[in-house]
C-alpha cells in the first residue's frame, strides 16, 4: 500500500472528510463521463456548447468537475449528446 493509500484510508475514518470526499467523487465521474459521451459522439466542446446554450469554456469546466450545474442544464446536455440522464438515490 503506497503512502497516498494509507493516508487515504486514514482520513477515510473521518466522516466530514469521507462524505466530502464521496460527493467529489460523483462530481469527478459525473464530468468524465460527460466527456467521454461527447468524445463518442464526435462532438467538439463548441459545438456542445452551442447545442446547450453556453460557452466552451464552460463545457470545460463541467468536463473538469469544475462547475457545478443544474438537472435542467445536465438533461440540455443528455438531449445534446442523444442520451439519457439517471438519477438515483440510494442508501
Amino acid at each position: 500500500m503506497t503512502n497516498y493509500e494509507k493516508h487515504l484510508n486514514k482520513e477515510l475514518k473521518n466522516p466530514v472528510f469521507k462524505k466530502e470526499f464521496e460527493k467529489e467523487c460523483r462530481r469527478i465521474k459525473l464530468a468524465y463521463e460527460m466527456a467521454q459521451m461527447r468524445k463518442k459522439k464526435k462532438m467538439s466542446q463548441e459545438t456542445l456548447a452551442k447545442k446547450i446554450g453556453t460557452t466552451q469554456s464552460v463545457v470545460a469546466r463541467m468536463e473538469a468537475g469544475k462547475q457545478n450545474f443544474s438537472i435542467g442544464t445536465l438533461s440540455r446536455v443528455a438531449e445534446a449528446l442523444n442520451c439519457e440522464v439517471k438519477i438515483s438515490l440510494s442508501h
